[in-house]
């Protein structure tokens, strides 16, 4: 099984620790230096997120495969604002003069809030997740079928649909821990993403999406999503975490944001909030931002030098973690460090590993 190495282009070069800095919402800058830093760094694709308030992610990543020739991007997606048909094409032309590079990154959203401002208002997540669902199974059929074709669902109608443009490869990711997203995972996920939690956690999460998708006679892969702290030794390291997370709690402190008490709307939130406030933690497993933010998003690290998070990421890895998407808290200047440290060194493990597998095997 090889590995491959997701990185992160936001939109400039801020994070969690950086408080109200003032900066361009979208800095090219950052973007282009961002693009390049990381395919040189050995990145096999970088997300480009999505937000209700951010700028737009196909565009940004249509200008980032423009600056790079082997990058891969992962396009996060929100169904339910475009219709499908065109959506379909959109990734499919995105696909093509990237040349192959771009995989989609199915966000359904969980917030009501956020999705209230793009005009989804009073949705449940149950029927998202079914608009997901049947959204899916549009751009499938767009990117699939070799005559026009009728739709007629509960949320979408299409008559003599038909693209053609196709993608030459573009995975599906996608996420979601509740009931109703594991069901969609299993028949519709490429890639099925996880945020950073305990071996068991992923383990436990591996088996149940596994079975969804045997269902559907389907074998995704799995991407874990983590924020590496790395630093010479060990105790650099942790000083560094507590630092980072004293530092997300003073500013959200200024900014009069909550620091506990909170009642994230997901599923795969809570329980890493109950992760954290347990205290369970695997040897290199760190909830110190997790807590302070409602662990909002990707918001678990692993600490340690590049070694020890090396082999913590392998432990991933034995149980069925093929894709790692890594950002730090210095967007860029964490992003050139695991390019230098610590993606060649996991990927000279696996590959030590796997020759063992072989050897053992014959």
């Amino acid at each position: 099984m090889t590995v491959k190495f997701i990185g992160y282009i936001g939109f400039n070069d801020t994070s969690e620790i950086h408080g109200a800095v003032r900066t361009r919402v979208l800095d090219r800058e950052y973007v282009d230096a961002a693009a390049r830093e990381q395919e040189k760094g050995g990145f096999d694709r970088v997300l480009i997120p999505f937000g209700s308030a951010s700028p737009e992610s196909q565009i940004v990543a249509a200008h980032a495969a423009a600056i790079t020739s082997k990058l891969g991007f992962l396009v996060a997606h929100r169904p339910g604002f475009t219709q499908p048909t065109l959506a379909a094409r959109q990734l499919a032309t995105l696909d093509q003069l990237s040349g192959g590079r771009v995989a989609v990154h199915i966000i359904t959203g969980g917030a009501d809030e956020e999705m209230a401002r793009d005009g989804d208002v009073g949705t449940t997540k149950a029927e998202r997740y079914a608009r997901t669902d049947e959204y899916l199974d549009i751009l499938q059929r767009e990117w699939n079928s070799a005559q026009p074709f009728d739709h007629s669902g509960r949320f979408y109608q299409a008559r003599g649909a038909f693209a053609a443009i196709k993608p030459d490869n573009l995975p599906v990711f996608f996420g979601g821990s509740s009931p109703e997203a594991i069901e969609v995972a299993g028949r519709h996920a490429d890639v099925y993403a996880l945020w950073g939690e305990t071996l068991e956690q992923v383990g436990e999460a591996v088996r149940t999406v596994r079975h969804a998708a045997a269902q559907h006679n389907r074998n995704p892969g799995f991407s874990l999503s983590l924020r590496p702290v790395i630093a010479d030794t060990e105790e650099a390291a942790w000083k560094k975490a507590d630092a980072i997370a004293e530092q997300v709690r003073a500013n959200r402190e200024a900014a009069g944001l909550p620091t506990s008490g909170h009642r994230p709307p997901n599923a795969g939130s809570l329980r890493l909030l109950e992760t954290a406030a347990s205290g369970r933690r695997d040897s290199r497993l760190w909830t110190g931002v997790a807590a302070l933010t409602g662990a909002a998003g990707n918001s678990t690290g692993l600490v340690g030098t590049p070694e020890q998070v090396a082999e913590a990421l392998l432990e991933y890895y034995d149980i069925g973690i093929d894709h790692f998407l890594i950002r730090g808290f210095e967007p860029l200047a964490d992003a050139i460090d695991y390019g230098r440290e610590l993606i060649p060194l996991v990927r000279e493990k696996v590959a030590e590993r796997d020759e063992r597998k072989v050897a053992l095997a014959g």
